[in-house]
Parts: structure tokens; sequence; C-alpha cells
């Protein structure tokens, strides 16, 4: 039986929750027994727990610099430095604001990415002080991502210490834009066409170690826009009037989209932001919405964005045909969101490890999830990928009541160890 909702993780990452039996298969929980015993890999736990409280440390001094989507470049010249510090090999920033520490393996015949993102969701002007009450830290953005990126300078520090090196390079990275309007810009320059091709992706952009993300939740968002003269709401009665376009806009959507969506793969929109108009009195010159379509399934979500467009056409063409004078009205749809969809397969070789590692380290039965996070890219270009959690106890994220505790946070930074190992042909 499979059950699928969605929901908010415990680190406010939204995901839509498969509940079933996740089978692991023993070769890779062989795998995990045998690399946990290595003497190589028992000091390397040890190291991250003597660096914990430096981690700790990390996670603040990033936290308390803004970076709205967008406006990543001052915490990315910190974040670069602290790459540095632990002994990248070398440590650049690319066109779009991305931070990459490399860590040459042994062979270097792949290149596989471990990122967490730089951006948060809060204007200049939020009070992002970490302030701390108990054992409880509180500041925005402490969690989504700026503890992810800690564990990232964490991961790296420990493997140059302990002088472990994979086979494969490893990029270390703080990427722009995950969130909201950034679009995943970070994520589609990495992964562009034409660029350094990138083996496999581990997200850190998670809550508990047996929360995995293996599918991507793809997106499409418009901003649309009638426009018109504008005029007196008496004087120029008769003008054609953008409000009523959308309205009749969004009347022609909601009926067909209601329909399109009761069937198949969970498909969603919503008309979430409307604007427009000056006064009472006046007949608006514009009025604009924002609407956010959604769908595991790429093809649902082309065939809900095909429904969305012409139903802009009807309302456009409604309005229209109603106007006694002046000029006709027009629209303007610009596409401000597209994140492609994807789903990991649980049995490829990535998820098999990501869980076996989760149910050794927590004890508890992994659960693949499929959510809206820098994973989306590759998952839609068959690219194997999984996100992982940041590891703690935390709330909150997207409010200014964001909060995480140190429960056993070193446990997600071992996780990752591992996975980065198994991944990575680690001898």
């Amino acid at each position: 039986m499979k059950i699928n909702f969605l929901a908010l993780s415990a680190f406010g990452v939204l995901i839509s929750i498969s509940v079933q039996a996740q089978v692991i298969q023993q070769s890779y929980k062989d795998q995990v027994e045998t690399l946990v015993q290595d003497p190589a890999v028992k000091k390397a736990f040890d190291y991250i727990l003597r660096i914990d409280e430096q981690t700790v440390q990390d996670m603040i001094t990033l936290t308390e610099i803004p970076s709205p989507s967008h406006h990543e470049e001052e915490k990315g010249k910190v974040f670069a430095q602290m790459l540095r510090d632990a002994g990248a090999d070398s440590v650049w920033t690319d066109e779009v604001g991305n931070v990459i520490g490399l860590r040459k393996g042994t062979k270097g015949q792949k290149t596989f990415l471990v990122e967490g993102h730089l951006d948060t969701v809060f204007p200049f002007g939020t009070d992002v002080t970490v302030k701390q009450r108990g054992d409880t830290l509180f500041a925005p953005g402490i969690t989504d991502a700026n503890r992810s990126l800690a564990i990232v300078v964490a991961l790296l520090k420990t493997m140059v210490h302990e002088n472990i090196r994979t086979k494969d390079d490893i990029w270390f990275a703080g990427t722009v834009g995950e969130e909201g309007l950034g679009d995943l810009k970070g994520m589609k320059y990495l992964f562009r066409e034409g660029a350094h091709p990138l083996a496999a992706h581990i997200a850190i952009d998670g809550g508990g170690l047996e929360d995995i993300v293996n599918g991507g939740i793809g997106s499409l968002r418009y901003k649309v826009t009638f426009k018109g003269p504008g005029g007196h709401s008496y004087g120029a009665f008769g003008i054609g009037n953008p409000h009523n376009a959308l309205a009749q806009a969004v009347v022609a959507f909601v009926p067909k989209a209601d329909a399109f969506t009761k069937e198949g793969p969970k498909t969603t929109y919503s008309v979430s932001v409307l604007g427009g108009g000056t006064s009472v009195n006046s007949i608006p010159y514009e009025s604009w919405m924002l609407v956010d379509m959604r769908s595991e399934s790429q093809e649902k979500l082309q065939g809900i964005n095909q429904l969305f467009l012409e139903s802009i056409q009807e309302g456009l063409e409604k309005e229209n045909a109603i106007i006694r004078r002046g000029k006709a009205l027009t629209v303007d749809i610009e596409k401000v969101g597209d994140r492609p969809s994807g789903l990991a397969d649980p049995d490829s070789p990535l998820i098999q490890r990501t869980m076996a590692i989760a149910k050794h380290l927590s004890g508890n039965d992994p659960v693949l999830s499929s959510g809206s996070t820098n994973s989306n890219m590759a998952f839609s270009l068959g690219i194997p990928a999984v996100t992982i959690g940041r590891g703690g106890e935390g709330g909150g994220a997207h409010s200014l009541d964001e909060w995480w505790v140190n429960k056993d946070g070193h446990l997600a930074i071992q996780q990752a160890l591992l996975l980065i190992l198994m991944q990575g042909g680690w001898i």
C-alpha cells in the first residue's frame, strides 16, 4: 500500500511523502557495516565530533550575513574563505555566484557535487542576529540553509585533516538561487549544456537522517499582466478594464485545472498574488497576478501549463469583445519560475547507499519523498542525485522564529561523509 501526501519537513522543506516500506538491499547494508569499522573512518568520525563547536560557530557566522536570493555575494566571500581555510585544493566563484572548493580525487576521472545553498528567503533589513535561549539557537535562515553550508565546510575540513581522498574529484559548494524566485539559478548554471560534467549530486537541505528526497516536484510560475489605457471610472467608461480580463482568465482556468488535477500524479495550481489599480474611481491601467503550478510529473506540469496559457488568452478575448471604445487590452506573460521534475529509482546505487547509511546511523526506517530542492535539476536529467538532512532538531523554516538545537547534529555530517566515500569510490 502506498499513500502520497504533501507536508512540511521538520526543516520546512516542501515534500511529497510516500508512506511505504523501503527495501534496502543487503549488499549496501554490508558495505556500510564494513565502512564504519574502517580505522580511517572511525578517526574521521572522532574528528567531526572534535570540531563540532566550530561547525556550529561557522553556522552562526554565515547566518548573520544577509543573503536574499540574487544577493549572495557577501556570504559567498566568507564561505569561500572557509573553504580555503579548510584546505580545498582550489576555490573559485563562477559567473553566477556559486562558490566551489575542489578536493582532487586520486583518479579524477569523474566529478561529483556536494552542496548547500547560500540564499535565504529573507529580505535585507531582516534581523538575522543569532540569539541563544537555553540550548536553542534562533535566527531567520539558521537551518535553511546555513546549517547545510557549515556541514559542507566540516566535510571538507575532515577529509583534509584525515588525508582522505576519493577516486573522484569533489566540488564542495555553496550555490545561489535555490529559494523562491531564485529559480535554481545556481543549479541551472552548473548543469547547463556544455558545462563541466557532474556525475552525481548530493544536496544537503533536509531534516532528519531518515528523511531522503529522491524526487523533484517541478514547478512553473508566471507573472501575468493585463494592460490598458486606464481612466476615470465614469468619464472613461467603456474602455477595456484589465481587472475584468484577469478575472475572466481565472474563471476560465480554474474549472479546467480542477478537472485536470483530479487524476494521475499529484498536480497543483494556485493564483497566489494579485495587484493593480490606483483608486476606487479609476479604471486600472494594469492588473497582474502571480501563479504557481507544480507536479512530480513533467508531462502533467506541461499539461496544466497549456490549460493556463489558453485561459489567459480566453480572458483577454472576452474583455476585448465588450470594449465600447478605445484600444484593445494587451497581456504580458512572464515566466518567473521553471523548475523541472524527476525521480531517482529507489533501487539505484546512490539512493540505496543513502538509505543504508540512514538506517545504520539513526536506527529508523528511511522515508523517501519528493521535494522542491536543488536536486531537481539532476533528477530531471537522469543524473544520480539525492537531498539529505542537516541533522539536529529545528523548525520554523522561512519564518522569523526559525530555530535549531544541536541534538546529535554531528550524525548528519557523518552520514554525508559515508555517502561521499561510497559514491566517490574511496579506497
